[in-house]
């Protein structure tokens, strides 16, 4: 049975709706795993130790289209709940023809600072020229990446969320048999995984572009679009907590590189880029949930229907806290088995890893109330707000925390750091979800 925005949601509907949007950010999450995985086993460790290296850089580029797909669905989403079922369609084309064009540009900046900015982080020799490689072929890519992660947010709006599953898992497949052919197979090394990485960004970004340029079953086409400042301005608010969050978590991913650098050489990097293709596949259940929701709220937050908001609230709440013991429970008991698949090769690097593991998976239990909390906030069309807490997670308390906490505790305080700030983030939301109440009647 189709799902419909408007609908009353119980659990059952909240799940099979937002089902697809988390599969969806599963499978993009992928990407990088796969890389990891055929990088590490098939190229060598130093070239593994690159693509964690560059990856945050290329992160922050394509998180981008997270800002456009979050900002814009929640506004196309409160206003269809107005009625105004037009001004949503030209509003959908206005943002995703602007964000093809910031990508256009952020490909070629990329392209010119990829060698300084990594050499200010710390890269040298090998490591450097490996890190560059990678990450001037994924920059080529860099304008379909940011589609593809506006889309994501952009299919629940169009409640069209199956689709944009299809479309994802093609993406994922393209790169998973792509790896294999040109890393163990054609033996091309880096430039092979992040051809495979690349091509497959162009199916996921450049196949929904043209689902929505032709006539569809959606609620959304892509049309003309006339300029409206106001709106992206709107829309840049709204979507800036995610573009914090992705840029944040960035930058802290390249400052736990410059300390494990510090406090254990190129193992630690390693280590660490190990449990961030962790982090980025169970986070993935958060994010896609959020992402899968936020239209459901945005639309009834613009039709005024406050008793169903608060419905959604308390249930999205309850489900969130299901899945971090989920996440958590899986993330402890499979620290070794998921350790083995990226560092079987080095005893000492396998032993490094399944240690931070165990410490790190504490962290699921908290990361998805704030990351629920702020997306509701994008929701209601409140981006101040949500920028505040994924300001305060993804920045101020993971950059205090690794900075301090290894000063008394060495690499364990790095490990040790990341849980600390989702227990600070998970506070502050409780705190701004109490304050906000009144105001939003949720």
């Amino acid at each position: 049975m189709h799902i419909q925005l408007s609908d009353h949601f119980n659990y059952s509907k909240l799940l099979r709706f937002s089902f697809p949007s988390i599969i969806m950010l599963i499978f993009t999450s992928v990407y990088g795993v796969v890389d990891g995985f055929f990088v590490s086993n098939f190229v060598g460790k130093t070239p593994f130790t690159a693509v964690n290296f560059i990856m945050p850089f290329l992160m922050i580029l394509g998180s981008a289209g997270f800002m456009f797909g979050t900002g814009g669905g929640a506004l196309i989403a409160k206003t269809m709940g107005e009625g105004n079922a037009e001004r949503a369609k030209n509003l959908f084309s206005l943002i995703v023809y602007t964000s093809a064009v910031c990508g256009f540009v952020l490909a070629v900046l990329g392209l010119l600072f990829i060698r300084p900015i990594t050499a200010a982080l710390g890269a040298k020799g090998q490591l450097l020229e490996d890190s560059v490689t990678y990450g001037r072929v994924i920059l080529a890519a860099i304008p379909a990446y940011i589609l593809q992660y506006e889309f994501q947010c952009l299919f629940a709006t169009a409640e069209k969320p199956v689709f944009g599953l299809y479309v994802t898992i093609a993406a994922g497949l393209t790169n998973i048999v792509l790896d294999a052919l040109f890393v163990a197979g054609f033996s091309w090394g880096l430039e092979g995984a992040a051809a495979a990485t690349a091509l497959s960004q162009c199916v996921g970004g450049i196949v929904p572009l043209l689902y929505f340029a032709c006539p569809n079953s959606s609620l959304l086409r892509l049309g003309r679009a006339a300029p409206d400042k106001k709106a992206l301005v709107k829309t840049c608010v709204n979507g800036s907590s995610e573009l914090m969050s992705n840029i944040s978590m960035s930058i802290v991913s390249m400052l736990y590189n410059v300390q494990l650098l510090k406090y254990a050489g190129e193992d630690g990097v390693a280590a660490y880029g190990v449990l961030m293709y962790v982090s980025l596949v169970f986070q993935a259940v958060f994010i896609g949930y959020s992402v899968g929701t936020a239209p459901i709220i945005g639309y009834h937050y613009g039709a005024g229907d406050k008793a169903e908001l608060k419905g959604l609230l308390k249930k999205s709440f309850i489900l969130v806290g299901a899945f971090a013991v989920m996440m958590f429970s899986a993330a402890f008991l499979l620290a070794e088995p998921l350790s083995l698949i990226f560092t079987g090769y080095d005893k000492g690097l396998l032993s490094l890893t399944v240690h931070a593991f165990s410490i790190f998976s504490f962290s699921f239990l908290f990361s998805g109330h704030a990351i629920f909390g702020s997306s509701f906030f994008t929701a209601l069309n409140d981006g101040l707000t949500s920028a505040a807490i994924s300001f305060l997670r993804t920045l101020v308390f993971e950059i205090a925390a690794v900075l301090i906490l290894p000063l008394f505790w060495e690499v364990n305080g790095i490990w040790f750091s990341i849980v600390a700030a989702e227990i600070m983030a998970a506070v502050v939301t409780m705190l701004f979800l109490r304050l906000k109440q009144r105001k939003y009647q949720y």
